[in-house]
């Protein structure tokens, strides 16, 4: 799927920016095993710590304070973020608790991909079951199938 994606952005002169959380880099990891990707991806911005939620991918302070970092608000803003501060014309995000605890009493699983693009955002919830390597791994592909359905979405 992410071989087909690069290939679409690259084809369309359009370029991809990050910003992770609970997958800690495994999402620019990913697009960028896929030769040719440094023609679509421009960078990422791992904030694994709430506050550089704020300092580095722009969400707002009180929003954080107001929902936590794991919502659907502050995914969509993680993928503003992404897409604003790396110049790029989709922002992917992701956020969520992979575990081995809860985290502000967010259950384990819970999960929310975000992507930001020229024209709409579109955020995901997902509810992931298994241990941290495979809630990491299902984030990722989560977040890569919602940027395939937001760009097909922005082609017709």
């Amino acid at each position: 799927m992410i071989d087909g994606l690069v290939m679409r952005l690259s084809s369309l002169g359009q370029t991809l920016a990050t910003a992770e959380s609970l997958t800690g880099g495994l999402l620019a990891a990913t697009i960028v095993d896929v030769p040719g990707s440094s023609k679509v991806f421009r960078g990422g911005l791992i904030v694994y710590a709430t506050e550089l939620k704020h300092t580095l991918a722009g969400v707002d302070a009180d929003l954080l304070a107001a929902q936590g970092p794991v919502s659907e608000v502050v995914a969509v803003e993680l993928a503003r973020g992404a897409r604003l501060r790396c110049g790029a014309d989709w922002g992917v995000a992701t956020t969520g608790v992979a575990g081995p605890d809860p985290q502000d009493a967010v259950p384990i699983g819970t999960v929310f991909v975000a992507v930001a693009g020229p024209a709409a955002n579109a955020v995901r919830e997902l509810h992931l079951t298994g241990d941290r390597p495979t809630i990491r791994a299902a984030t990722v592909t989560a977040a890569l199938s919602l940027l395939a359905e937001s760009l097909d979405a922005s082609l017709t």
